[in-house]
């Protein structure tokens, strides 16, 4: 029974030793190869949009936050989409209109962002 498993051990040992390898040649050869000359431009932070120039713990605009949780929300609606489409056949109207019904709650939830103006970028 062991020796059914023989294969998936093998393939997990070349896997794990041929990206160990490739991780030391890239490495080695990135360091060899590339710039490690730091100037100002490189070292600035510019992950959220502005300078750092205050405390770390400083409050962020909400529209950060906003613009996240609509990725998430439409993001999440495509990854139901798919599957949804590949089984429409076989669930039939129910399964449509439980589909409408679930779009419809995110259209009428984007269009109560909109009327905030959570959508406005100043």
């Amino acid at each position: 029974m062991l020796a059914q498993y023989l294969p998936i051990l093998i393939f997990l040992v070349i896997a794990v030793v041929f990206g160990c390898v490739l991780l030391t040649v890239g490495f080695s050869v990135s360091h060899l190869l590339g710039n490690t000359k730091d100037d100002a431009e490189k070292l600035s932070p510019y992950e959220c949009g502005f300078e750092a120039f205050e405390d770390a713990r400083m409050k962020f605009d909400v529209r950060y936050y906003l613009v996240a949780i609509l990725f998430i929300i439409f993001d999440l609606e495509i990854a139901f989409l798919f599957p949804w489409a590949l089984v429409l056949d076989q669930i039939g109207w129910v399964g449509f209109w439980a589909m409408m019904l679930f779009l419809l709650v995110l259209v009428v939830g984007f269009i109560y962002e909109w009327r905030k103006g959570a959508l406005e970028w100043e």
